[in-house]
């Protein structure tokens, strides 16, 4: 009876959702329009966003991953090759938000997998993406709660699924709310499988009103490590990069925030005049970020190289700045210390660490981890020297030093973080593989058969 309750007002909220985002359709539109002008959105396929489809769909079932940006849709290439080699006939689209993504996930996924930029969340785009699509089942990647689109394929008897699913306390403490709660129960209750990326993840999912039978752990996917393609140019580029830092001491700062470039800087100035030879490498969040940094160094005295000129390193070059997208884990190759940023400052919430500790990193980072804080704890669980946090700069400075002088202590934590990332990555998706094909696949057999 409660349950009921719960749900006819869930409806209600639906509907007062449904209705306010059709009446702001118009000014969504224009929102699009000024964000195709800024560079924000593909000036060619745009049009995706409004669920109008730039490529055929083909015979057969469908199986839609969606992914709002590059870090979600990276995770999702192996469990998408892994369904592709258990069921070749199955074709498979994917939908993802951001431009960033599109260019790396264009060059980087197998030419049978279909790429096209995610509708909006408002009734009209949806109706024309899932009208045109039809997709036998819906993959939704980390935390893509959108009303119109779960409501949508709930009425059009798609099943859906949501992978490494994650809410942050923020989002947690919104939906949480009197209004709201019914909404997010009945959006969740719509889902056959929600694999949550840990057990703090799956208890705020339970506390939502989801369905306790459907929530079933698998596993990180970003542990996962899937590799991209590298055209020639890039590549030639990156081993010719690799000898030329082969006499220099290498760190790596990556994924860096608007402010973390000063806490580098004073690192990176400290270190110079203890070590010389240093060579400090910055990969910013976001690659335009790394063009404003260059010039912010150059006029502070630093000697700095930008990624994206291809130039070779001068006499004196000691900052490297990296401003272009698709080439982190490749770059983890080169250096033995990584410093995730995204971390340093307060109000930020980490990123991925795994992908440095899969190529034999030292791993550093910030107290300020957001989401990933069950991630490091797992990882130093595995291994206590695999990953160290540093609470500030001066904290810092002092790791990145002994790290530098203490060969042994190095290797020690290099190894540590290699060995933690293989035994914590084992598995996972072959567990994703075994949920999906249970919870999803059997119901797309059963109706393939019930056709026939």
């Amino acid at each position: 009876m409660a349950w009921t309750r719960r749900m006819k007002k869930g409806l209600v909220v639906y509907n007062i959702y449904r209705a306010l985002s059709y009446g702001l359709s118009p000014l969504i539109r224009l929102h699009l329009q000024w964000r195709r002008f800024r560079g924000l959105e593909h000036s060619r396929r745009w049009p995706e966003r409004l669920g109008l489809p730039s490529q055929p769909r083909r015979p057969g079932p469908l199986l839609w991953f969606h992914a709002v940006s590059l870090g979600e849709g990276m995770i999702a290439i192996p469990v998408i090759k892994h369904c592709i080699r258990k069921m070749p006939h199955l074709n498979v689209l994917m939908t993802i938000t951001t431009v960033s993504a599109f260019e790396v996930l264009s060059i980087s996924l197998p030419s049978e997998i279909i790429l096209q930029f995610s509708p909006l969340d408002t009734p009209t785009s949806i109706h024309s993406f899932l009208d045109y699509w039809k997709p036998n089942a819906i993959v939704l990647m980390e935390s893509e709660l959108w009303p119109n689109l779960i409501m949508g394929a709930s009425r059009n008897g798609i099943t859906l699924a949501l992978l490494n699913a994650r809410m942050s306390e923020k989002s947690f403490k919104v939906w949480s709310q009197p209004m709201l709660l019914p909404l997010i129960s009945l959006m969740l209750s719509k889902f056959s499988l929600i694999a949550p990326l840990s057990t703090e993840q799956g208890i705020r999912f339970q506390l939502l009103q989801a369905p306790p039978c459907i929530i079933n752990f698998s596993g990180d996917l970003k542990y996962v490590i899937e590799d991209l393609v590298v055209e020639e140019r890039e590549r030639n580029y990156l081993d010719n990069l690799r000898l030329e830092l082969t006499q220099k001491q290498v760190w790596m700062a990556s994924s860096i925030h608007r402010g973390e470039e000063e806490i580098i800087l004073g690192v990176h100035i400290a270190l110079m005049q203890q070590q010389p030879n240093i060579m400090t490498i910055i990969v910013p969040r976001h690659p335009h970020q790394g063009r404003e940094m260059a010039k912010k160094l150059e006029k502070e005295g630093q000697n700095v190289i930008l990624r994206s000129h291809f130039e070779k390193f001068k006499p004196g070059t000691n900052i490297y700045v990296v401003d272009t997208l698709g080439e982190l884990r490749h770059l983890y190759t080169l250096t033995p210390i990584a410093v995730i940023g995204g971390s340093l400052l307060p109000g930020l919430s980490g990123h991925n660490i795994s992908e440095a500790a899969a190529a034999g990193c030292a791993v550093l980072t910030g107290c300020h981890v957001g989401h990933f804080s069950h991630m490091v704890l797992e990882m130093q669980r595995s291994n206590p020297l695999s990953v160290l946090q540093v609470s500030d700069k001066l904290e810092l400075e002092k790791a990145l030093f002994e790290l530098f002088t203490n060969a042994t202590l190095l290797e020690a934590r290099r190894r540590a973080a290699k060995e933690a990332f293989c035994r914590l990555s084992c598995g996972i998706v072959e567990n994703i593989w075994s949920l999906l094909n249970f919870h999803i696949f059997s119901r797309l057999s059963a109706e393939e058969t019930h056709r026939v």
